[in-house]
């Protein structure tokens, strides 16, 4: 039996899990087509796909996501975008919430901000999320972070620590993910196009997600940062692991929450329960995980083990989104590997690291951490 403080605890990780309605239930679609730009390609022409029946596009999918494993280097490469450029815009909130708070509204309304703006390497049917957007938060000095949110962050999460990073001597660029606030399609009002039950697209995301992180430490290099690191919170941990592992330029990293496989997190997590439900009876776990391999912070352990770096893992002991026993696997994973990392456990859950006093204690430990690690 969980303690009253472990009760207390997913009881409120359920109601904050439970304000929201608006998740839709979709089937499982492999979505074949967003792989017909896709590198790794073995020896199917650009725009090709196989047939699109039931067994033809699972073979496809698994075949494609282990050469990607084999050969990610070339699927997370990119070309330089040459379009960067600076614009100065009134904040917006970008609430995916089924009720937005007008408090959040009201409190950016009349101001302004400085985001970076350029086109992504990776292109997607929407121009909207082709885009992409970051928030500046500029400091002196030479150190510099890329900052990745959690999945459906509205667009003002965060703002407070990188204004505190930035007390620190430390620039901030905060990065919209693919398919939210300014990049979303306005077919959807979350940001369900980064992870759903299409196959194909989530792994497209992630894809583009990893080629704009790498797009934003161009844009640092040129504008004179030299010491450069990245943090990303629960979807955005995922996508800053694997940006690590192929980009040797990060040499301080942050992963708040922590886990193997996107597959277990989905199956397993409360905030993806809306998916699992569409897709169950089509496909089991572990084929799940076959699907989304290529997109899994667990199958990059070697490429992230090719350069020194310092890095943080955060975990929550009552989480139930990214498991706690999936994130001690990522943690004994770093620990096999001798990899330089600190481990922190907070005593909170998934949901209620953002809320007080724990998203202030996550904070501090981020803030800390990084203000010596570089």
């Amino acid at each position: 039996m969980p303690s009253r403080y472990a009760q207390w605890m997913y009881d409120w990780e359920h109601r904050l899990t439970s304000v929201d309605d608006n998740r839709v239930v979709r089937p499982l679609e492999w979505g074949v087509e967003w792989t017909r730009d896709w590198p790794c390609r073995n020896g199917y022409l650009p725009g090709h796909t196989p047939a699109s029946g039931q067994a033809d596009s699972e073979k496809y999918i698994l075949d494609f996501n282990r050469r990607i494993v084999a050969a990610s280097d070339e699927f997370y490469s990119y070309t330089r975008p040459n379009d960067f450029g600076l614009e100065t815009r009134e904040v917006q909130v970008f609430s995916t919430r089924a009720v937005p708070d007008p408090k959040l509204e009201a409190k950016v309304q009349g101001t302004f901000a400085e985001f970076l703006r350029f086109t992504s390497p990776v292109a997607t049917p929407f121009p909207e999320n082709n885009l992409v957007n970051a928030r500046w938060f500029p400091a002196k000095g030479r150190r510099a972070i890329v900052l990745l949110p959690h999945w459906n962050a509205d667009a003002i999460a965060y703002s407070s620590l990188c204004r505190v990073l930035n007390m620190m001597g430390i620039a901030v660029l905060r990065l919209s993910m693919p398919y939210h606030d300014i990049r979303m399609p306005a077919e959807i009002s979350r940001a369900d196009y980064a992870v759903s039950a299409n196959i194909g697209r989530t792994l497209d995301a992630v894809r583009q997600g990893v080629t704009d992180i790498r797009s934003c430490l161009d844009w640092l290099e040129q504008q004179g940062y030299s010491q450069l690191g990245i943090v990303g919170t629960s979807l955005g941990s995922c996508y800053a692991f694997i940006a690590a592992a192929h980009e040797p330029r990060i040499r301080v990293a942050v992963f708040n929450h922590a886990s193997t496989y996107v597959a277990d997190v989905v199956w397993h997590g409360q905030s993806t329960r809306h998916i699992r439900q569409g897709i169950e009876q089509q496909i089991d776990l572990d084929h799940l995980r076959q699907a989304w391999l290529a997109v899994s912070p667990m199958s990059y352990f070697k490429q992230f083990s090719r350069w020194p770096r310092k890095s943080l893992i955060v975990y929550a002991k009552y989480d139930l989104t990214f498991l706690p026993e999936l994130s001690r696997d990522v943690v004994r994973e770093f620990e096999r590997r001798g990899l330089d990392h600190k481990v922190v456990v907070l005593p909170c859950g998934h949901y209620t690291m953002g809320e007080a006093p724990y998203n202030y204690i996550d904070g501090w430990h981020l803030a800390s951490f990084l203000r010596t690690a570089f």
